[in-house]
């Protein structure tokens, strides 16, 4: 386990202190602000509901559960479980741009609800046309900037980074599942029943 640790914090200092350049800079604090990049989750809403019309709504309503249970899990769970101090705290000459928040840093919220948006996407819109291939492509490439740009900018360790992530998508998974066993088990036999009733 202090192994882990040792590689995670020497990655940290790789990714944060020489992995960097000033014209990105503000690409990433522009990421990893919610109040600054969350209108992209609105227009992803936007094209969703374009595309699949009423349909959309469903995939919008997965979407959030499968957030939800993200952040509960990253947020509620294990950040006051692991209680893991972010490295802008406790090492040295950290690069940080933007103001240092007090929750704890296992495991990333961000990365947590930006990969259970994007595999909600996948999911659903992956075997589309060549514009919805698309845009599955580009809501993980967010998904995935997102999650970079929390190192970057100087609070979470990529190990955070890389566990919210993981628990994105087996949030949107498990909420996938649970959405197709509800409509194979209960939803299309009652509709079979009422149609057998006419």
């Amino acid at each position: 386990m202090v192994l882990i640790e040792q590689a995670d914090v020497w990655l940290f200092k790789f990714l944060n202190l020489h992995l960097v350049h000033p014209a990105a800079d503000d690409l990433m604090v522009f990421l990893t602000k919610v109040n600054l990049s969350g209108h992209i989750i609105l227009l992803a809403a936007l094209f969703m509901i374009t595309r699949r019309g009423k349909s959309a709504f469903l995939v919008i309503v997965l979407a959030f559960f499968a957030v939800g249970i993200a952040d509960i899990v990253a947020s509620g769970i294990l950040k006051p479980l692991v209680q893991r101090i972010r490295p802008c705290f406790v090492l040295d000459h950290v690069r940080l741009l933007v103001s240092q928040p007090r929750s704890y840093s296992f495991a990333s919220s961000h990365a947590a609800n930006t990969a259970a948006l994007a595999t909600v996407i996948w999911i659903f819109f992956h075997r589309g046309g060549m514009v919805e291939k698309l845009f599955t492509i580009i809501m993980i490439l967010y998904a995935l900037a997102i999650s970079w740009s929390r190192v970057y900018v100087g609070v979470h360790y990529p190990g955070d980074v890389i566990a919210g992530m993981m628990i994105g998508v087996c949030s949107a998974m498990l909420i996938y599942l649970l959405y197709s066993w509800v409509l194979k088990n209960i939803i299309q036999p009652w509709m079979m029943c009422r149609e057998n009733l006419v």
